[in-house]
């Protein structure tokens, strides 16, 4: 028989097994695929030019994301794949191949493998292209003609990139057969990950573990300015070491210590799976920590897009808490605004109010303050009395004479999250900033100026250092006729030395600039999808392997009269640790990382992290009971 005909048969005999590696890996392309497609595709351009290039960026950006995924998934596939294989590989030794003879055999049907996954990749990312940009724009709310699209260049890159990550990955395990020995190929499938470790090691593993984990919550938490990205990128690092330091000490340690108590070990099943668990802790400990830094990514980015979400829609009601603005150099020009206004349009709410203008040398201003914004600042008694008129909370401390608030817009995400205890100057006098705030109370002028807040007498004393402008704000009651009034407000328009008067006018469609963030929100959901098959599809695939692995002993427990009851609680309880302990790990961890994330974007997550790690939850206890039927069938546990 050819090697070729022998390779052919072995993939039809283990149809099975190479169906979960096609699958798995298949899925992966399809995602990629349908992200490079949707790059290239002409489907953002109705959105303006910014919004499409801002879009495609995200998509790369993700798509590069996604490449980095790919590379890791498809080596571990793989490599659990030949471990798997490697026993079954080892015995056509006996029969007087080669290991290079053997290696080729590999070679072969991975090949056919990975041609099969290419095709049905591709094929199914071709007839998913369409449903894939329907599913993300229908998720971002965003209304533009959908056509089937298809694109030879999506094709190459994608067929590229996989051929290239697989054909390295599979040349790898080629080399890794022509290099064992006979025992090592035939007792391959019980290898361990790593040497069983000694209590000092464990210690050791527990001690360094605890601290970098600590030091990377820590860090995750921590508030700054400038350094804010280096402490956030030293936390992602020294949390997923820590993780494994985690999984590799101080869990093993835990459940020794619960196997030596003979107390807790021998009531009910535990004397059948604590050991169990010991060893497929010491065995899988990477594949655990792998699993756990993965849902701590899902949950991150899953609260990230529901946060995005819930930022967008604030900033664009941000940005339409008035649909006219004046600012001006004039006190006295409410009444004919009021009156140009209501010719057209009737007035819900207006609001006035003074702002001192200073110059850039007069403010040394930290925070959020750009040399490109201007500086102003507003009295307590008039932005009181503002809120009052507009409906608008104000929920802060009334500041001292050296004391001020800033008063920001809506960001989607600042590396600024020190915003109190900061110095800040104007006019030479140093004011300590106590706090900050994003209430629209100057609505869409907050995006262009960097207003601070002090108090009425401090404002008083500040006045001949800079110029008093006015700012009237207006809202109608039907925002989509506010195009009636534009011409008749561009009349006050004015930029004489004697008059200043700007106009800003703000409609329902104001927030067309910004649709990108929509897109933003989606590829993330996307992205936590393929992260949260990827953590379940991994445990799943080791756990498969471990079942026939102990086909044996779980035959010799049947036949020294353990009950088929026994045995499946025993293999239920195993099992719930395998998915309980990552799910545990990541409950805590994803507090510290979503409290980043509300550092950056300045906001509370609380809720939106809840949800999402009940989602996790959910979905790894559908993986467990789907484990649990497997297992018992791949163990050869059944009833008698």
């Amino acid at each position: 028989m050819r090697l070729y005909e022998l390779a052919w048969k072995n993939v039809k005999n283990n149809i099975r097994n190479y169906f979960s590696l096609i699958l798995s890996l298949a899925f992966t392309v399809m995602i990629f695929y349908n992200f490079q497609n949707m790059a290239d595709s002409e489907v953002f351009t109705d959105l303006g030019k910014l919004n499409e290039d801002y879009s495609k960026m995200l998509i790369q950006t993700l798509s590069a994301v996604l490449g980095a995924f790919m590379i890791f998934f498809v080596g571990y596939a793989t490599n659990v794949f030949l471990t798997r294989r490697k026993k079954e590989i080892g015995i056509y030794i006996f029969m007087g191949l080669t290991n290079q003879r053997i290696g080729r055999l590999y070679l072969l049907e991975m090949t056919m493998a990975g041609i099969v996954t290419l095709f049905v990749g591709i094929g199914f990312g071709i007839l998913t292209t369409q449903l894939f940009q329907m599913i993300l724009l229908a998720m971002s709310e965003i209304a533009v003609d959908i056509g089937f699209s298809f694109s030879i260049k999506s094709v190459r890159i994608t067929s590229a990139f996989y051929i290239i990550v697989y054909a390295a990955f599979i040349l790898k395990g080629y080399l890794n057969i022509v290099k064992s020995s006979v025992l090592e190929l035939v007792s391959a499938g019980r290898k361990n990950e790593s040497v069983r470790f000694g209590s000092v090691a464990l210690v050791w593993k527990t001690i360094v573990g605890a601290g970098i984990l600590s030091y990377g919550y820590l860090l995750a938490i921590k508030e700054g300015e400038e350094e804010i990205l280096r402490n956030v990128t030293a936390a992602v690092v020294l949390v997923i070491v820590g993780v494994y330091f985690l999984f590799a000490g101080l869990i093993p340690a835990v459940f020794q210590g619960l196997a030596r108590n003979k107390k807790f070990l021998y009531r009910k099943e535990r004397n059948l799976w604590v050991s169990q668990v010991i060893f497929r802790m010491k065995k899988n400990y990477r594949t655990y920590a792998m699993v756990s830094v993965l849902m701590i990514c899902s949950v991150t980015a899953l609260s990230a897009s529901f946060a995005w979400k819930n930022r967008y829609d604030s900033m664009i009601h941000f940005r339409t808490t008035y649909t006219y603005q004046l600012l001006s150099s004039r006190p006295d020009l409410n009444a004919a605004a009021t009156r140009l206004i209501s010719q057209k349009n009737e007035i819900a709410y207006s609001t006035s109010i003074p702002i001192l203008m200073l110059s850039d040398e007069e403010t040394s201003a930290g925070g959020h303050n750009t040399t490109s914004a201007p500086t102003a600042l507003l009295a307590w008694s008039d932005i009181r009395r503002l809120a009052k008129d507009a409906g608008l909370n104000l929920d802060m401390k009334e500041p001292d004479t050296g004391t001020t608030i800033e008063i920001t817009h809506l960001y989607l995400i600042s590396l600024m999250t020190k915003r109190t205890n900061v110095p800040v100057q104007f006019g030479g006098r140093t004011f300590l900033k106590m706090d900050e705030v994003s209430e629209p109370y100057l609505g869409y002028l907050q995006e262009t100026m960097s207003f601070y807040l002090v108090s009425d007498e401090a404002y008083a004393s500040l006045l001949p250092l800079g110029r008093q402008l006015y700012a009237y704000n207006y809202q109608i009651k039907d925002p989509y006729n506010y195009k009636a009034s534009a011409d008749a407000l561009g009349a006050l328009v004015s930029d004489t030395e004697s008059n200043y008067t700007a106009r800003i006018i703000t409609g329902p469609d104001s927030g067309r600039d910004r649709e990108w963030i929509k897109i933003l929100y989606s590829l993330c959901v996307f992205l936590v999808m393929v992260f949260i098959m990827a953590s379940g599809s991994i445990l799943f695939m080791k756990l498969y392997n471990d079942a026939l692995e102990e086909t044996g002993r779980y035959d010799i427990l049947q036949k020294m009269g353990c009950s088929y009851q026994t045995l499946k609680r025993a293999v239920a309880k195993e099992l719930l640790v395998s998915y309980a302990l990552p799910l545990l790990v990541m409950g805590v961890s994803s507090y510290f990382s979503v409290s980043a994330l509300e550092n950056v974007m300045h906001t509370t997550l609380a809720q939106i992290r809840l949800v999402s790690v009940g989602l996790m939850a959910v979905f790894f206890y559908l993986c467990y009971r789907i484990s649990l039927r497997v297992y018992l069938k791949n163990a050869g546990i059944r009833r008698y």
